[in-house]
């Protein structure tokens, strides 16, 4: 299949990432940051910015809330370049396994948006559960947008390693 790799962001991804952003199958599903919102977050102890390869990038992700005193873990963004080839699914899972086994989360959590379908299946059948809604809390132009706030606890974490 593939073996991918997550490594530190470094400021020359910064193209790499403002490209994928700007992507129109990504674009609609993320708030995109300028190279200078990156850059500062890329620079923060408290934010986990990951190069995810395949022998070539093919995403990225990021984590936040790493210094979070109770122990809850933002999956901030995971953006896919190479669609359809399982890489989202596989990056799920390594995400998974680096907050809870390496940064030892209590909770891992996420939001993602109402009509993005494919990730909200993904993060289901990765052991997310929903937690709620945050209705209309996005205002892009003149329309709002909702996000469903998807979460896994430590203890489901462990679960499911052994089913």
């Amino acid at each position: 299949m593939f073996n991918l790799r997550i490594s530190n962001t470094e400021e020359a991804d910064i193209d790499y990432i403002l490209e994928a952003e700007s992507d129109n199958e990504n674009s609609q599903y993320i708030i995109p940051w300028s190279r200078e919102h990156h850059f500062q977050a890329m620079k923060n102890p408290d934010i986990a910015y990951l190069i995810i390869q395949d022998g070539m990038k093919v995403g990225y992700a990021i984590l936040a809330g790493l210094l979070e005193p109770n122990q809850s873990i933002e999956f901030r963004r995971i953006v896919i370049t190479k669609e359809g080839k399982g890489y989202g699914k596989a990056t799920v899972e390594i995400v998974k396994k680096l907050a809870f086994d390496t940064y030892l989360a209590h909770r891992l959590w996420l939001d993602v948006k109402i009509q993005n379908y494919r990730a909200q299946a993904i993060y289901s059948r990765a052991g997310f559960i929903v937690e709620g809604t945050l209705r209309e809390c996005l205002k892009l132009g003149d329309k709002y947008e909702s996000l469903i706030v998807m979460l896994m606890l430590q203890q489901e974490y462990k679960k499911s390693k052994f089913n």
